[in-house]
Formats: structure tokens, C-alpha cells, sequence
């Protein structure tokens, strides 16, 4: 039976066979375009003290449907950033998620904060659109990718000045990330194929991360108990979507997600701080 994970893949992948064009062309003009405007530091961005929000811009889940009709990207990242949002995550998957290029140009354009290109790259062309888009980072999911793909499209990724975000979901998963130098890693709590949530992954999971890792929690995150909870865990960020495009107040929301965790959260007790 096919999954969401399945089904995802498979329609990136045949749009990948589609594209006409050629890998090494793409890839030098997002080389030229990393030259004219250089990328914002989302690693940094994220080492700052206390629990960092990284805030994403999502019209839609494939499970839930419609979350935020009539979005504004450009007013939600205004929005995020002054609750004091670190970076923004902005979903550029059309079929699935309802996002795009001009969403993540736009939100970008509204704010000086680095931004994430959320989407299911499988290709090194997908790492030079990030660029030519305007994104400041990728994401790289283990799940979707063999580790000969990890380690070339985070080579890629580095060459054009981008941050990698390594997505995980277990400690195989996370072994495999950390031997491709993963030095940023997020632990998704939902499960890509049936797209349930488990709570309690992200802490089973940070425990096996080792010092001078950024370490940031996605998904199931729905407040201020659960930021500290994971800021507790030793969480340097956390990444959140559904509840804060839902937010009647998103400027607030962000705001609560910060004032949930401790200023030293980022590091378990008796631990290093990874800042």
C-alpha cells in the first residue's frame, strides 16, 4: 500500500524526469546567483541564546487539507519575525502542500531573516532552485534519500553557500547523517508514511546527538508546553507550522513558543552547551 511519503516522492521524482533541463547549467546560473546576493546565515541564526522558533509559511497538509486559506506570505513572515521568530521554513511543494516559489520569494523579501526551502529534494537540481529561488537553506530527509544522494546534494548545498538541514526520524536514521557531516539536524515527530505524530520521538531521539550538533524539533509542536518540554530535552530550536498559520495572532504565538523555554535551554544537563 502506497504512503504519503510514497506518493510524494514518486511525483517529484517524475517531475524530475520531466524537466528539461540540464543539471550543470541550472547549477552554475545558482552559482552566479549566490555571487550577486550572498545567502543569509541560518546556522547562526539559530545559535543565539535560548529556544529559537524557526516559523514556516504552510497553506496546506496533505492530511488535514486547507490550514490557512488566503495566506499571505509576506504578512506572515512580518509577523513571525516580529514575535521574534529566528528563521523562517517556507513549503515550495505545489501537488501536496499548496506552496511555491513566489511563496518563499515573497516571505523572504518581507523580513531579514534566513529562510529554509521546505520541500522533498531528490535532486541536484531541486538544491540549485533553492538557491535561484531565494532560499538560504534546504532540507535533506534521510527517509527519502540513499547516502550516496545525502552526501552529494549536502555537497552541493555547501557549494552554493547553503545551511543543510538533515531531517530524521529514528537513530538509524540519525547515524547516517552524522556520517555525511551533518552539523544541523531535525528530528520530524511525524511519521512520513501515515503522517501520525509521536510526541515522544524527538526526546528518545536527541539523546543519541552529540555535542556541537544544532539539534531542532519538527512537527507536533503545538505550544509553549511542548517548546519547553523539548528545549528541556536539549532542543536548540524547534520548527513549527500547523498551529502557528492556524494563530489568530501568529506575532504572539511565536512570542509564547520563546517565553515557554528557559534562556539556557539548548543543552541537557551536564552537558556541553552547543551554541
Amino acid at each position: 500500500m502506497a504512503t504519503y511519503l510514497d506518493a510524494i516522492l514518486a511525483a517529484h521524482r517524475l517531475a524530475g524526469e520531466k524537466d528539461p533541463r540540464e543539471a550543470e547549467s541550472v547549477f552554475a546560473e545558482a552559482e552566479a546567483a549566490a555571487r550577486a546576493e550572498p545567502v543569509r546565515d541560518f546556522e547562526a541564526a539559530l545559535r543565539a541564546p535560548g529556544l529559537s522558533v524557526i516559523a514556516e509559511v504552510k497553506r496546506r497538509s496533505p492530511s488535514k487539507g486547507d490550514l490557512a486559506p488566503g495566506l499571505d506570505p509576506a504578512g506572515l513572515a512580518r509577523a513571525y519575525a516580529a514575535g521574534g521568530a529566528a528563521c523562517l521554513s517556507v513549503l515550495t511543494d505545489v501537488e501536496f502542500f499548496g506552496g511555491s516559489a513566489p511563496d518563499l520569494a515573497a516571505a523572504r523579501a518581507a523580513t531579514a531573516l534566513p529562510v529554509l526551502r521546505k520541500d522533498f529534494t531528490v535532486s541536484a537540481i531541486d538544491v540549485a532552485d533553492a538557491r535561484l529561488m531565494g532560499a538560504d537553506a534546504v532540507l535533506l530527509i534521510a527517509a527519502a534519500l540513499s547516502d550516496t544522494d545525502l552526501a552529494e546534494l549536502a555537497a552541493r548545498a555547501a557549494g552554493l553557500g547553503l545551511a543543510v538541514l538533515h531531517e530524521v526520524h529514528d537513530e538509524a536514521e540519525l547515524e547516517r547523517v552524522l556520517a555525511v557531516g551533518a552539523g544541523l539536524v531535525g528530528v520530524n515527530q511525524r511519521d512520513l508514511s501515515s503522517f501520525e505524530v509521536d510526541t515522544d520521538r524527538a526526546v528518545r531521539v536527541v539523546k543519541a546527538m552529540p555535542a556541537g550538533v544544532i539539534r531542532v524539533a519538527e512537527s507536533g509542536i503545538s505550544g509553549p508546553e511542548d517548546a519547553r518540554r523539548l528545549a528541556d530535552a536539549g532542543f536548540d530550536a524547534v520548527l513549527v507550522g500547523e498551529s502557528l498559520v492556524r494563530s489568530a495572532d501568529p506575532a504572539a504565538a511565536v512570542a509564547a513558543l520563546r517565553a515557554g523555554a528557559p534562556l539556557d535551554a539548548g543543552a541537557p544537563a551536564g552537558s556541553p552547551v552547543s551554541r
